[in-house]
C-alpha cells in the first residue's frame, strides 16, 4: 500500500515543504495539497519547491478542477514540473467545491470534468488535444512524458465516469462499507467500459490521528481534531441529497443520514480543526470516516481497506499533531502494512 500526505497550502510555504520532506523520510510516496485559490496559497508554485527538496515524492492537487484554470494551462504546468523533475506529478480533479463556490460560481458539471480530463491527460503526455475545434500539442514535451488523472467522486454518475475514464479514483472517506460499495461501482464501470479494473488506482483519503492509548479522553480529543472532515464531506453529500433525494437506491443511506442536522457551512473554516460548522457531525461518523486511535487500530483498519482493493491511503494532516502523525506512520503503521 502506498501512503500520501494531504495538506492545505497555508503560509508559510516553507512549513508545507518541511512537512512533505518529513513525510518522504517516513516512507510516504505521495504529497497532496488542497487547491482553492482564494482560501490558500497557489499550490503549483509550492510543488516546484517540494519536488526540488525531495527525491521520489509524487505531488498533486486533491483536487484541482476544470473551472478555475484553463485546461491547457493546467496541463502545461504539470508537464513543466514533470520535465524538470521526471514524471513526479498526478492530476487529482473534481467538481471544485470550495474553489468555485468561494469565487461565486457553481461547481463544475461531470460533462465538463470529462472533457477536461481528456484534454489535460493528452496534453500532459505529449499528445494532441482538441480545444473546442482548435487542435493543439505542446512542441517542447519530450518522449516518455505522462500525466495520470485521478478523479474524486461520491455519487453514482461520478463513480461510473471514474471507472470509465479516470486513471485513479479518489475517495475522501475511510468507512469500510462505503469504500467497498464505491470501489465496486468504479471497478464494475471499468469492466463495462472494456477496461482492466486493476488499472484504476484506488486512493482513500481521510484524516488520521494517532493516540497514545484508547482512553476516552484521548479518543475524544482525536475526534474533535478530525470532526471538520465530516463537515467537508457533508457539502458533497448535501449536493447528492438535493439531486437524488433523501432516500435513494442510487446513494446509500449510510452516506446521507448524518447530514440531517446540517444547517450551513462557512468556507472560511474549510478543512480546519476549529471549524464551528461541524457540530452536527456525530462521533460515529468521525470514527467511520476517519482513522483514529492507537497505531494498532490504524494498522487494523488500513489492512481492511487494502483487502477492499485500496492502493493508497492519503492522510489528511490538518490538526494539532502533524509531525507526530507523520512520525507514527513512519515508525509503526507503514512498516506494518508493507513489511
Amino acid at each position: 500500500m502506498d501512503f500520501g500526505l494531504v495538506l492545505q497550502t497555508d503560509p508559510p510555504a516553507s512549513r508545507v515543504i518541511s512537512l512533505m520532506k518529513r513525510a518522504e523520510r517516513n516512507g510516504f510516496r505521495y504529497g497532496w495539497t488542497f487547491d482553492s485559490a482564494v482560501l490558500w496559497q497557489e499550490p503549483f508554485v509550492i510543488y516546484s519547491q517540494i519536488l526540488a527538496n525531495t527525491q521520489k515524492l509524487t505531488v498533486g492537487p486533491m483536487v484541482t478542477n476544470p473551472g478555475t484554470r484553463t485546461w491547457e494551462v493546467t496541463a502545461s504546468t504539470f508537464a513543466t514540473l514533470n520535465d524538470m523533475f521526471g514524471n513526479r506529478t498526478v492530476c487529482g480533479i473534481g467538481r471544485g467545491d470550495s474553489a468555485m463556490r468561494v469565487a461565486g460560481r457553481k461547481p463544475n458539471t461531470l460533462a465538463r470534468i470529462s472533457e477536461a480530463m481528456k484534454v489535460i491527460r493528452a496534453l500532459g503526455s505529449g499528445e494532441e488535444a482538441d480545444l473546442g475545434g482548435t487542435k493543439i500539442r505542446f512542441p517542447w514535451i519530450k518522449a516518455g512524458a505522462e500525466l495520470p488523472v485521478w478523479m474524486a467522486a461520491y455519487g453514482p454518475k461520478a463513480l461510473k465516469m471514474t471507472g470509465e475514464e479516470a486513471d485513479g479514483f479518489i475517495l475522501q472517506l475511510s468507512d469500510l462499507y462505503l469504500t467497498e460499495y464505491m470501489v465496486k461501482a468504479v471497478k464494475d464501470a471499468a469492466v463495462a467500459a472494456g477496461r482492466d479494473p486493476s488499472e484504476v488506482t484506488i486512493c482513500v483519503a481521510a484524516p488520521a490521528y494517532v493516540t497514545a492509548d484508547d482512553s476516552p479522553e484521548a479518543l475524544a480529543h482525536a475526534r474533535e481534531q478530525c470532526r471538520w472532515f465530516g463537515g467537508m464531506v457533508g457539502n458533497h453529500v448535501a449536493d447528492l441529497v438535493a439531486k437524488y433525494g433523501e432516500h435513494s437506491a442510487q446513494v446509500p443511506d449510510e452516506l446521507t443520514d448524518y447530514i440531517k442536522a446540517r444547517e450551513g457551512y462557512d468556507y472560511s473554516h474549510h478543512g480546519r480543526a476549529d471549524n464551528p460548522d461541524t457540530a452536527f457531525v456525530p462521533d460515529e461518523i468521525v470514527d467511520r470516516f476517519c482513522v483514529i486511535g492507537p497505531a494498532e487500530k490504524h494498522i487494523e483498519k488500513l489492512k481492511a481497506l487494502r483487502a477492499l482493493g485500496v492502493d493508497q491511503f492519503a492522510v489528511y494532516d490538518m490538526h494539532d499533531a502533524q509531525e507526530a502523525t507523520i512520525d507514527a506512520y513512519g515508525t509503526k503503521v507503514i512498516p506494518a502494512l508493507n513489511a
